[in-house]
């Protein structure tokens, strides 16, 4: 008797979760990653761009500024943030393994210096 006739007709196969994922996927999750964690900041800028006496909020420059300025300023702020879903997600999609480590390294070591200078500088 062989060993098909006694396990039966239904056999147990290990599911391959990659199989069938392309780039396209994972960049599209990614995608929508991202975009759940920039929701409230672009709500935020497109609320500041909007309301106009939310600039006596911010002193300094942004308070000195213009109003057309101020605004172009949140607008421009909330359209880069609208746009980093997509840029992602194509990134992901498209880019090879080793850009992608380069340039997480790259946004990696400028954050790093974001936080440290504004430590320096701010306070």
């Amino acid at each position: 008797m062989s060993t098909k006739s006694r396990q039966g007709p239904h056999r147990e196969e290990p599911l391959d979760i990659g199989v069938g994922v392309g780039r396209g996927h994972w960049g599209a999750f990614a995608g929508l990653i991202v975009a759940v964690l920039i929701a409230y900041p672009l709500s935020a800028c497109i609320a500041f761009a909007t309301h106009p006496a939310t600039q006596r909020l911010f002193g300094g420059r942004l308070e000195s500024a213009s109003q057309f300025g101020y605004q172009a300023f949140w607008w421009i702020l909330a359209l880069l943030c609208l746009a980093l879903p997509f840029i992602v997600g194509f990134g992901i999609a498209k880019l090879s393994s080793r850009t992608l480590t380069v340039i997480g390294g790259i946004v990696g070591v400028f954050l790093i210096l974001v936080i440290v200078f504004g430590q320096v500088f701010a306070f």
